[in-house]
Parts: C-alpha cells; structure tokens; sequence
C-alpha cells in the first residue's frame, strides 16, 4: 500500500548506510570493481514513488533529515506514464522545481504531440490534490473518461486549467471537474440538452446555471456503469452535437 512506501523506503536507506562494505561487495561481484570504487555513499537520495503521497507524507519527509524526494505516478491508457514531483528537498538540484511532471512512452512509438494533446498536458496544482484527495474508484472513472476521449481523434487536444480539464478541438467540447467530497466526477458537453433526455441524477440542463466549465449539459459520473452510459454522448460532443 502506498502509505507504507516511505517507512519501507527509509528501512532501505537505514540498511544501505550501516551495510555500506556489503553494499560494494555485492556491485563489485555484479559490476566488477572500478564501478565498486565509484560508488559514493556520502549522501544518498531516497526516491519514494507511488501512485499517490497525503499532504501528510509530504509534510513528514520535511522534517526528516534526509534527502528523500517524492514521485507520484498516473498511467494513462497502455501507453502513457506521467510522473510528478510532489516533493524535492531542499538541498537537490530540482530546487526552484515545486512540481515537474514528465511523460514517457511505455513501448508506444507515439509522442503525446502524435496523440493530438497540446506538448505540457500535466496537471494543475490544484487538480492534482483533488486527484489525490480522490478515491481510487474516483481516479479510475476520471482516467477511463480522458482516454476515452483523447482517443476519438488525433485532432483532441487536453488543456489542464486550474479548475477543470478542458478537451478541446478547435472549441472546448467537454470540460471534465472532479469532487472528492461527493465522489463525482462531473462534465460539462457541448451540446443542447435540449436534445437529449434529460435523467435526474446523471444529465441536466446548466444552461442557466454558473459552472467553471463551458458547456450546457452537464452528466454527472459516479461510476463506470455512469461512465459506460454517457459514451454516446460524450462522442455527439465531440462530433458537433
């Protein structure tokens, strides 16, 4: 569980300090003694990643007087890894770099500029604390709905906002929030909701109701029966309506 990452990561770190002899025993016998005679344990880093770090974890390792950085990690599709520097110690050489997040090709050929997403598709700040404020279920509908959508098109373009993540071609034509209090995940189509049968508790008409997102319909998502349902929908927004 990720909760345990950093005490499992810090009983490493304990253990390669007061092991260092047979630290360099070992790469010596694997990796042969010049790369053993280079090895430098005068400070090491303790990288911890997992798929998600509390603002607990991150206010710990603080006040820990070692150099331990946090990596969180999101897979998106097959394809796509992003990884997110929640935390970086002073003393690094990230300094001044609150948050880099990077994605990697896991075998796909594919950039995500080939996927039709804008070149920095990361997430806000503050969409990633709702994120990791999510449950795992939440965070599993939010990631099923922006693959589902990147993969209408190679035209589809994301852009992170600092309220809700916008999926646009030449207009936005869902914008996408997610709540961890009310465990939802909420849209935002372009499309008339006068054209669609309007269900108490997965579409309404907010036409004429204040929203971050644009778009007048809005489909709220609760699971992935939810997600399944609005498919149709999703690609009527993106077609035009």
């Amino acid at each position: 569980m990720n909760e345990n990452v950093i005490n499992q990561g810090l009983f490493y770190l304990d253990w390669l300090l007061d092991h260092r002899k047979e630290f360099q025993w070992l790469v010596m016998e694997r990796l042969g003694q010049d790369v053993a005679n280079a090895v430098d344990l005068s400070a090491p880093r303790l990288l911890c990643i997992a798929g998600d770090f509390t603002r607990y974890d991150e206010h710990a390792v603080k006040q820990i007087a070692r150099n331990i950085e946090l990596i969180r990690y999101r897979r998106f599709g097959e394809d796509l890894l992003m990884l997110e520097l929640v935390h970086v110690p002073k003393t690094s050489k990230l300094t001044g770099s609150k948050v880099i997040a990077e994605v990697k090709s896991l075998g796909s050929p594919q950039s995500t500029a080939d996927a039709g997403q804008e070149s920095d598709p990361y997430l806000s700040q503050r969409m990633s604390y709702r994120l990791s404020q999510s449950s795992a279920d939440l965070r599993d509908i939010y990631d099923a709905v922006h693959h589902f959508l990147i993969a209408l098109g190679d035209d589809v373009q994301v852009k992170e906002l600092k309220f809700y993540t916008a999926f646009k071609r030449l207009k936005n034509f869902v914008c996408m929030e997610i709540y961890p209090q009310a465990r939802t995940v909420t849209l935002f189509l372009k499309l008339d909701p006068t054209t669609s049968a309007l269900e108490s508790g997965f579409t309404r008409d907010v036409s004429d109701v204040g929203h971050f997102g644009t778009g007048d319909l809005q489909v709220t998502l609760k699971s992935m029966a939810d997600f399944e349902k609005a498919q149709p929908l999703l690609v009527r927004a993106y077609e035009g309506g």
